[in-house]
């Protein structure tokens, strides 16, 4: 019995689990308020566009969004193709792409690439709208005069959260017994002047057990940007101690004025083929690659130490703009050139003269 196809477009591929992630700010970023999923989303689109849109739907937060690594993993389409069709995209509302600027402070500037996407078709004017909530949100959290959170951030998903204690019986003769050490010594028995064990000196009751670096509650920038690093490139993979170890160091960097982002560009640039000893390595480049110490003062009043900007990239050629200079996400040149009408269109006397002098070149042709 024949299955009943409801659509003409392809399906798209199912998501491979080793598709290639985008680094830490860049990548894919969804839209708030979409609609779930549905068997005809996307069903107004043309069977390209509709294919490319099925999978970049399906592709996890901080996915690879080039067209080079889409085009991979689409292999009914070529890189040409995969673009035109986010060009598509971008005119019916479902994607936008953006150039943030984070970190630094006068000239040091960086920016960081995010595809912002939308399974729900927007307008430019939603897309101008949450675009400049997200410059906004960026600013208020990078001032340094915003109030400190009453509450602490929870602790990363790395960090292994504590085991309550158990409860402590209650009444009136019942003394608080000590706790156990979190880390247990192994008792190596002394012998005694007759070849006997000797009685070992139990701990002093006040002596607080040693408590493992793993199991505090908020590690510090440093540590966290070390123990990032075997998640960004499995080359780079250090254990707890080694963390503890390179903390220091990395904690240096900190203090001389770069941020988190900085000193992981630093210690993953023109990494070689194959690291054997991780530690080592990062320990040389946290010596070698010290950056300097800047004097430290306040900033001029007029200077914008903390500007952040949102610009979106033209989705044909990449020139960047404010979102509501770019309307559909195409730059002027280029939503001209996809329409198709021409912005100054030639005087009926320039058309009569290019007629003239196209009879005349015929003329000349005929008398050869």
């Amino acid at each position: 019995m024949a299955t009943k196809q409801p659509s003409s477009a392809p399906s798209a591929p199912a998501r491979s689990a080793a598709y290639p992630m985008a680094k830490p700010g860049y990548g894919k970023r969804s839209a708030p308020g979409q609609h779930p999923r549905a068997s005809h989303d996307f069903a107004l689109l043309p069977t390209r566009e509709r294919y490319v849109a099925g999978f970049v739907d399906h592709l996890p937060e901080g996915a690879a969004m080039s067209v080079k690594q889409l085009a991979k993993q689409l292999p009914l389409y070529g890189q040409q193709a995969v673009s035109t069709a986010l060009t598509a995209l971008s005119v019916a509302g479902h994607l936008r792409r953006v150039r943030c600027s984070v970190g630094g402070a006068g000239d040091e500037m960086r920016w960081v690439f995010r595809t912002f996407w939308s399974r729900t078709a927007r307008d430019n004017e939603w897309w101008n709208a949450y675009l400049a909530t997200e410059e906004a949100a960026q600013t208020v959290s990078s001032t340094p005069d915003a109030p400190a959170p009453t509450t602490p951030p929870p602790p990363p998903p790395w960090v292994p959260a504590e085991e309550p204690s158990p409860p402590a019986p209650q009444g009136p003769d019942t003394e608080q017994a000590p706790e156990p050490p979190a880390v247990p010594h192994q008792r190596i028995p002394a012998q005694g002047p007759g070849g006997g064990t000797a009685p070992t000196a139990s701990p002093a009751p006040n002596t607080a057990p040693a408590t493992p670096r793993t199991s505090e509650a908020s590690p510090s920038p440093a540590y966290l940007a070390l123990a990032r690093l075997g998640r960004d490139d499995h080359r780079l993979t250090l254990s707890a101690a080694d963390c503890a170890n390179l903390e220091a160091q990395a904690a240096e960097w900190l203090a001389r004025g770069v941020n988190a982002d900085y000193l992981t560009s630093a210690l993953t640039a023109g990494l070689p083929a194959q690291v054997d000893s991780p530690v080592g390595l990062l320990r040389r480049r946290l010596t070698d690659k010290m950056p300097p110490r800047l004097p430290t003062g306040s900033p001029s009043p007029g200077s914008p130490a903390t500007a952040h900007r949102i610009l979106v990239e033209c989705a044909d050629c990449g020139r960047p703009g404010p979102p509501e200079a770019l309307p559909d996400g195409l730059c002027r040149p280029c939503r001209t050139a996809r329409s198709g009408a021409a912005e100054n269109p030639p005087s009926p006397a320039e058309v009569a003269d290019v007629k003239a002098h196209m009879t005349n070149l015929r003329g000349l042709l005929k008398s050869v």
